[in-house]
Formats: structure tokens, sequence, C-alpha cells
């Protein structure tokens, strides 16, 4: 039985009001205020898993992000929603894809092809670098109970969706080690005890934090990558 099923996508975002713009719009999603807080934002449609949480940060964006969205969308459409083509990837486009980078400077990559017939809803994949593609998918293939697939020839490796998934999740490789804190993470639900007997690691535990709000956990996997789990009772 899988430990495990993905619930929502969380962003980080110096500016919530700006960023639920340009991701609702570029998702094809539509935006609404989370709980109380006006600088927080939920995007939705009527699939509970393409849900995405919107929440502002003091601290901005610095260094690459390790976690990273693949759209269905053209440069055209994202560059007319506020992002901006990332000039240091010149030789990408030859492989079918732009990278771009959102009004707050995060990485995102366009992939044309079916931009015009996939529908409203835009992801096309969760992209998360790693110094270990095979280890990490394989850890989350086992928590999510999916079998991690190698991706053409690349060093590369897939979990298909499934198990909440409403895409592909892709793992690539990459030289350089996480630094901070990733600006988009993933939510599951499931029992926090299990994923720390599986080699998670706890970062932050509701029963000590003051906010009576705060029902999740904060774990972190092998690799370093934040992901909040909800207990499957939670309401």
């Amino acid at each position: 039985m899988p430990d495990a099923t993905f619930k929502d996508l969380v962003i980080d975002a110096t500016s919530g009001s700006e960023l639920a713009s340009f991701w609702s719009a570029a998702l094809g999603l539509r935006s609404e205020p989370a709980g109380d807080s006006a600088a927080d934002f939920l995007l939705v449609d009527d699939v509970a898993e393409h849900r995405v949480w919107i929440n502002e940060v003091p601290e901005p964006r610095t260094v690459k992000q390790r976690v990273h969205l693949d759209l269905h969308a053209t440069v055209d459409e994202l560059t007319q929603l506020g992002a901006s083509v990332a000039a240091e990837y010149p030789d990408i486009e030859q492989d079918d894809w732009s990278v771009l980078r959102d009004p707050e400077g995060g990485e995102l990559c366009a992939f044309p092809q079916q931009a015009a017939t996939v529908g409203r809803y835009r992801l096309h994949a969760l992209v998360v670098d790693a110094a270990d593609p095979a280890a990490v998918s394989g850890w989350w293939g086992e928590r999510l109970g999916l079998e991690p697939k190698r991706f053409s020839e690349r060093p590369w490796y897939r979990l298909e969706s499934g198990a909440g998934l409403p895409a592909q999740m892709l793992f690539i490789p990459v030289p350089e080690p996480k630094t901070v804190k990733n600006r988009i993470h993933w939510d599951v639900w499931g029992e926090t005890e299990r994923l720390l007997a599986a080699r998670a690691t706890l970062l932050t535990s509701r029963e000590d934090s003051p906010d009576p709000h705060v029902f999740w956990d904060v774990l972190a996997d092998p690799e370093g990558n934040e992901f909040c789990v909800f207990r499957p009772d939670q309401p």
C-alpha cells in the first residue's frame, strides 16, 4: 500500500497577488483568496488535485529553482501574461521547448506542441532537479505506488500521472547541490510516521507550532526537497 497520495502544489511568492494572477492564467485555473490572508491565494478548477496554493513569503528568489513547472503553452502566450524569455538558455529551443521566467524570476518551460488542443488545464509536468534522479524517483515511486521509468535516452526518470498526480513528475540530473528552500513544493495525504520510517526527515511538526491552524507536518525527501504531509482524515 502506498505511503502517500498527491494533494496539491504550493508556490512561494514575494507578491502573492501578482503571481496568483500570472499562474492562474498560465495554468488555466481560477484564483480565489486563501482564507483570511489578503496575500495568499488558491488556484482551482473542478479537479481537487489541480489546486495550487500561492503563499506570500518575505524572502525573494535568489538561485535557480530546483523545482519548476512545464506548461502546454507557447512563448507568446506566456510573455503576454507577464513571463520573460530566459536568455541564458539560448540552445533549449532545439529540444522543442523554451525556458522562461515568471514575473518573480522563477523558471518555467513552455511546450507548444499541444498548446492548442490540450484544453483549459495546462500543466505538462512537475520537474525536480536531482543529484541522483534514479534514486529519488525510486523513493517517490515507492511512496506514491508508481513505477519510475527511464525517460527516452536521457538520464531522466519519470513518474506518470497517478496516485493523485495531475501530470507526470520528472527527475533530471543537475551538478549543483540544493542550497535553499524550494519555492515550489507539493503536499501529500499520508501518515508522517510511515514516511519517516522510509527515510524522510522531519523539518517541522504540527505539534510544535504555536498556530492552531497549522495541521500539517513539513518533511524532506532524501535529497532535501520539502513537502507537507496532511493526515488522510484531515478535513
